[in-house]
């Protein structure tokens, strides 16, 4: 029964054009006209739970079902009710709840039902209610009442099957289209056996993609496709591997590697476009015999002069969209060799694949890359396939690549529908039980990995048992693993630790702060606290990480004797302390930015020093808080040693092409369209100037308008030189009769023994930078003499 609190149902509100259909569905059944019809009909049109329905069927949906509207923890119906209607989820997500005990506080939530999914078929036969569902978020169903769900049913049965589970009796698992056989049943020719049992139905665009790259190869490089001969066999009609990928890599920019190519003909391969004359599974770049579709019959037409001309006009499409399907197939390609025939190359491919698999994402990455070792690719052609059966031996876990599949428990039906990205079987391998449900495919053509036990063993086994999980509201706010990993100093203390796999921003820092190593005079070093005050941007930034030291600090303990809260206090201060210590002296001059930052600081401050008055011992890190606090604030912010940064300003020469030279102020980060615009507003000339770097050596090189921050790449003695294009050769020339006269220079041995001072200077430049890197440099030209600045303006020469 939906509670009090639920929205109403039919509402009026949404009357923009964005919301037509659901105006539409607000009318009563009656009211509805051919064009309400067709409105909604278009909407259901792109949800996945209708996509496949024939139109008739769909015209009646649009007659008779009706618009929910409801608010996150809206309780739709319970166990036991008897149903009155059946559900489409049109948007937002809904949870699956079963009580053992019939009483709904017990409920344990078993799945979520997502966007597409469809339930409350009960109302067949009025059986009770099998499960509770409470919406997880705002969601929009499409409802259906129960005389006129029981008449569509009747008459659209064959259509709506693919809705409701199958069959729940006995469930005979069907034949799979492209499964590996289990480790222990895996000979040399498995794999061979497989592939001759693919299911090669090829789809429409791939066939016309495969017609287009023939006719397209028939009238650019026709000796491609001929009659070979190999171990006195002809085969006939025959493409070779190297030679398609040699071709590929000819016809269009978006092919840039032979590895790419590959995958788009595996596209064509396992569909059945292209054949190896072996049937082998796998396309290569070697020279082995492949054949087109269209040649397999007998004197195979060759294509009209019209045909010719629609394949070239359609040649370009047709690589972007393999070369886009590619990947996957190229995936799929490695994930089908046996675990040990996998390359160094594929087992970074299906790790680089892992990383992006949900399912996975709280797995270290070590586990990651153990499992590229043995995941197992396996697909089935057809809905309704029972992958296993409820109360079977597991053997096997699944990860879900492509399609989805419904778990079903004998006398309740499908109970939830599980999509991409999604796993299924671990718990069996977990407990060691037998299948708690079983899964049958939703729909045609999934893609599944798989594990097989003893790997799981090996590998996942462990860590599921080590690890933990914090739970509110059911939802996982903080994973941890644990790892036998000791601390060098404690090593007595704690034999094991705990590594934060994900969660909430809030539990990883009270974990981190719970956990936090303190010592009297806070002189230890801590790699767990430099690590989190290095990486703690990634998933807490200083705007929220900042009001949650401060009432992480100001917290206290509910519970305990008045000892035992005011020790808790007491550690839990001097833990946020260290912390804040630590930030602030890895982030001074990020906070000098952040004002927010800078405010929380003096906040901070404030509160340590009321509390020292209370609590003698928090005293000892007041000395600290002030002189950071001074740091970042008043005069001696000024006094401390700054980085450039790229909003700082400089003062910087600017030559013309007579050598004359403008002296302009702009950003350290300015572009050189904006250096050339500081220049064309002090000179008053015009604006069609070129910038130049012009090199001791008389090298050049003009810079692009977009090149930022130029003054940085300068070489040893370079100098900018603002000119037009027709001033460029005299430029050069000019610049190197200056090199070879100004200041006593002169070409031969002098010059040679000169240019090695400069060296010999810079070499002593860059140790001195080493040493004080907020020096400012200054190289005169031509001077055998650098001036290095230090901060207070006194010139340290290194005579050469």
């Amino acid at each position: 029964m939906i509670s009090s609190k639920m929205v109403a149902a039919h509402t009026s509100a949404h009357s923009s054009a964005s919301a037509e259909w659901i105006v539409c569905l607000d009318k009563r059944p009656a009211e509805r006209s051919a064009e309400d019809v067709d409105i909604i009909m278009a909407r259901l049109k792109s949800v996945k739970a209708f996509e496949k329905f024939h139109p008739t069927l769909l015209q009646q949906i649009s007659l008779c079902g009706f618009y929910e509207r409801l608010e996150k923890g809206i309780t739709l119906y319970r166990q036991g009710d008897i149903g009155t209607s059946w559900y489409a989820v049109l948007s937002g997500s809904l949870d699956v709840k079963v009580s053992e005990t019939a009483n709904h506080q017990d409920t344990v939530t078993i799945c979520t039902l997502g966007i597409g999914t469809a339930f409350g078929e009960s109302i067949l036969d009025n059986t009770p209610r099998h499960a509770t569902i409470v919406t997880r978020e705002f969601s929009e169903l499409l409802r259906i009442e129960q005389r006129e769900f029981r008449t569509l049913w009747e008459k659209y049965r064959q259509c709506m099957a693919g809705l409701l589970a199958p069959p729940y009796g006995v469930m005979e698992s069907g034949p799979s289209a492209d499964r590996m056989p289990d480790k222990e049943n895996l000979g040399n020719n498995s794999l061979g056996s497989v592939s001759k049992h693919l299911n090669k139905v090829p789809s429409e665009k791939i066939l016309r993609a495969g017609k287009v790259l023939r006719s397209a190869i028939l009238s650019q490089a026709p000796h491609m496709i001929r009659d070979r001969k190999f171990h006195l066999k002809t085969y006939r009609q025959c493409c070779v591997g190297t030679e398609l990928v040699d071709w590929h890599m000819q016809q269009s920019s978006c092919v840039h590697s032979r590895v790419q190519a590959v995958g788009m003909w595996q596209v064509l391969l396992e569909e059945g476009v292209l054949n190896h004359v072996d049937q082998e599974l796998n396309f290569q770049d070697k020279y082995l015999f492949y054949r087109f579709l269209d040649d397999e019959q007998e004197d195979a037409p060759l294509p009209s002069e019209e045909e010719t001309k629609e394949s070239n006009e359609e040649l370009q499409d047709t690589l972007l969209l393999l070369s886009q399907m590619g990947p996957d197939a190229h995936m799929r390609m490695i994930l089908r060799k046996q675990p040990g025939q996998r390359t160094v190359d594929d087992l970074e491919i299906i790790y680089e694949e892992l990383l992006h698999i949900k399912a996975l994402s709280h797995l270290s990455t070590t586990v990651k890359r153990e499992l590229a070792g043995v995941l197992i690719f396996e697909s089935h052609a057809k809905a309704g396939t029972v992958l296993f059966n409820q109360g079977e031996e597991g053997t096997s876990w699944y990860i879900i690549l492509k399609g989805s599949v419904n778990v079903v428990i004998y006398g309740k039906g499908v109970v939830c529908t599980l999509h991409e990205g999604d796993d299924f079987g671990k718990l069996a391998l977990v407990n060691d039980a037998p299948r708690a449900a079983s899964i049958v495919l939703r729909e045609d053509n999934c893609h599944f990995l798989r594990v097989d036990k003893e790997d799981f063993n090996r590998i996942l086994r462990d860590v599921e048992a080590n690890t933990v999980r914090l739970k509110e509201h059911e939802e996982d706010v903080l994973v941890l693993e644990k790892s036998n990993i000791r601390s060098s100093s404690h090593a007595g203390s704690s034999p094991l630790k705990y590594t934060v796999m994900s969660g909430t921003p809030e539990k990883i820092l009270e974990h981190f702060l719970e956990t936090m190593k303190l010592d009297s005079q806070f002189t230890e070093s801590d790699p767990a606290l430099d690590d989190f005050v290095l990486m703690h941007c990634v998933f807490i930034p200083n705007t929220q990480l900042c009001p949650l030291l401060l009432c992480t600090y100001h917290a206290h303990a509910s519970q305990g004797s008045d000892q035992e809260r005011l020790d808790y206090a007491l550690n839990n201060k001097r833990r946020v302390i260290r912390l804040v210590l630590q930030w602030a002296a890895i982030n001074t001059d990020h906070l000098q930015e952040e004002e927010s930052s800078l405010a929380f600081l003096q906040e901070f401050y404030m509160a340590v020093s009321e509390d020292a008055r209370l609590i003698p011992a928090l005293k000892e890190q007041l000395p600290e808080l002030e002189k950071i606090l001074k740091h970042n604030m008043g005069d001696e912010k000024l006094q401390k040693r700054q980085p450039i940064k790229s909003t700082d300003e400089i003062l910087f020469k600017v030559y013309c092409s007579d050598h004359t030279y403008t002296t302009i102020r702009v950003l350290v980060s300015a572009s050189v369209r904006e250096v050339l615009s500081a220049v064309v507003d002090k000179l008053g000339s015009r604006d069609d100037l070129l910038l130049v770097h012009l090199s001791s050596a008389g090298d050049k090189v003009v810079l692009k308008p977009s090149e930022v921050s130029i003054f940085s790449s300068l070489s040893i003695n370079g100098r900018l030189f603002a000119c037009s294009r027709e001033q460029l050769d005299s430029l050069v020339q000019d610049n190197q009769k200056h090199i070879n006269s100004a200041e006593g220079l002169v070409s031969g041995p002098t010059w040679i023994f000169v240019n090695m001072n400069f060296k010999i200077s810079y070499r002593q430049y860059s140790k001195a930078w080493e040493s004080c890197p907020c020096c400012i440099l200054s190289m005169e030209w031509n001077k055998p003499c650098v001036y290095i600045y230090s901060m207070q303006d006194v010139p340290v020469s290194f005579p050469t």
